[in-house]
């Protein structure tokens, strides 16, 4: 099921009169993305996790087949790499209609691998947004991310995209590395 969120989102003003800000990105906004930002650089948030957990109903699926995107799922001790971009407030509304399937904007603190750190913005699906599909065993979203496919194109493409730039990030994630390790040897097999 799809929700938009787009309108929400132009609600939820945490920077006051800033003319730019920094924004977090720990799934495709780390390889894709498809938006003018005046400085990039790899950061991390603490006491989140990454997970497969959101519904892609209008990106990577359908609503008749969606697919699994990322969310950020509380989870004290964790560390969530990824990449940090500083954009001028305008940006936000294109990134609205991007993120516009259960996303709201949110406000974390971004540490940055020089020591410093600032308050910045995520993109987060709750469980509590429509498109939230939530855990389920690794073999079975491993199917399920293996067989979509929707207008920004195949699900596995997106998942292989993010474990690559997380390898080149040199960030560790056990969640997506294993579920790219599954679509990949479930890829193999029916090669054969």
């Amino acid at each position: 099921m799809t929700v938009d969120t787009t309108q929400l989102n132009r609600g939820r003003v945490f920077f006051g009169h800033s003319d730019t800000l920094w924004l977090f990105g720990y799934g495709s906004l780390i390889w894709k993305t498809e938006f003018a930002y005046h400085e990039r650089r790899p950061a991390h948030i603490q006491g989140w996790a990454r997970r497969f957990w959101q519904g892609s109903h209008d990106h990577r699926g359908t609503p008749d087949a969606p697919g699994r995107v990322v969310t950020l799922v509380e989870s004290p001790g964790s560390t969530c790499h990824g990449m940090a971009y500083r954009i001028d407030t305008g940006t936000l509304g294109p990134l609205d209609v991007r993120e516009k399937n259960g996303y709201l904007r949110e406000q974390v603190m971004l540490h940055f691998a020089e020591g410093d750190h600032t308050e910045g913005l995520i993109y987060l699906a709750t469980k509590e947004n429509a498109a939230f599909l939530g855990d389920a065993p690794l073999d079975a979203m491993a199917r399920q991310i293996a067989a979509a496919h929707g207008p920004s194109g195949s699900n596995r493409d997106y998942l292989l995209n993010l474990a690559s730039a997380l390898d080149d990030l040199g960030a560790e994630d056990r969640h997506v590395f294993e579920l790219a390790a599954r679509v990949k040897a479930r890829q193999a097999r029916q090669k054969k």
